[in-house]
């Protein structure tokens, strides 16, 4: 691949991520202000998050103050293309936080010291998957507030009378929604892994918000219940921010994981409004041939 060329393409990449609200959440957001009854809180908070989203693609600034940290998603075929790339989104998230397009999100945690350009210890984090075909980069900018208010379950779980069943699942969601509130900037989305173990179970869930809301699952199980557990989520009245309405959640996203038979987890990886996802297919020389 050309450095030059690749060095472009994830700087647009970046760039447009953080400036840029996917469309299918754009249109979600615009769905539910005209859920909500005009002149509520729920209906005002509704329409300045279109209006703000809609000012940040005009002049190409970010989405959100927070503009979160990094998880990078590669896949192809193994070979020192996969470096490259993964040189190319470090240069490119700390030329963006030089020009101020992303906020210095990165503490170090012995010296208590913002680096200054987002790089530190395990950040950003960049993950490789083999696999046949075109290049794939997706990259997603998630917020603090958000990852806050992520959590995990064990099952069987007393307190929640939720047993090793979709059922069971169904109340750890709930659960995750009611505590989040207003304070993971709702109206949400949430990740959910379904199996797994610790550590894969958030990275997994985390996965999952980057499929786009109006997609289905493949199992007619998880579909029936990312649908039906949606529907009761946002009956519970908390709405955007947490001041009332119809409007919780915009989306639940469910996959599933091998797990020990001993362990039975339920991850749940919370997502804000400004959910921001973008994922692009290379060429041989490092440039863009399609947006996703």
């Amino acid at each position: 691949m050309d450095r030059s060329i690749l060095g472009a393409s994830m700087y647009d990449l970046l760039r447009k991520t953080s400036t840029h609200l996917p469309g299918d959440i754009y249109d979600a957001l615009v769905h539910a202000r005209q859920s909500e009854e005009t002149g509520t809180i729920a209906n005002d908070i509704l329409g300045t998050i279109v209006e703000s989203a809609d000012l940040s693609e005009t002049d190409n600034l970010p989405i959100c103050q927070d503009t979160g940290t990094l998880l990078a998603v590669i896949r192809g075929c193994p070979g020192k293309d996969f470096f490259a790339i993964e040189s190319a989104i470090r240069e490119a998230l700390s030329e963006l936080t030089r020009e101020g397009i992303l906020r210095q999100n990165c503490v170090d945690t012995v010296t208590e010291k913002n680096t200054g350009n987002n790089i530190g210890a395990h950040v950003p984090q960049i993950h490789f998957i083999p696999a046949d075909g075109p290049t794939e980069v997706r990259v997603m900018l998630k917020g603090g507030g958000s990852e806050n208010m992520s959590t995990q379950y064990s099952l069987p779980h007393e307190g929640l009378k939720a047993g090793r069943d979709f059922e069971g699942v169904r109340r750890c969601i709930l659960d995750a929604v009611f505590h989040a509130q207003g304070k993971g900037c709702a109206p949400g989305i949430l990740g959910v892994c379904i199996g797994g173990d610790r550590a894969s179970g958030y990275l997994l869930a985390k996965e999952q918000l980057f499929r786009r809301l109006d997609d289905r699952h493949q199992d007619d199980a998880i579909a029936n219940l990312e649908e039906s557990t949606l529907e009761l989520a946002n009956s519970l009245g908390i709405g955007p921010m947490g001041l009332g309405g119809n409007t919780t959640l915009l989306g639940i996203k469910i996959g599933t994981a091998g797990r020990h038979p001993a362990c039975y987890f339920v991850t749940a990886s919370y997502s804000c409004w400004a959910t921001r996802r973008y994922c692009v297919v290379l060429n041989d020389n490092g440039g863009i041939t399609a947006w996703r």
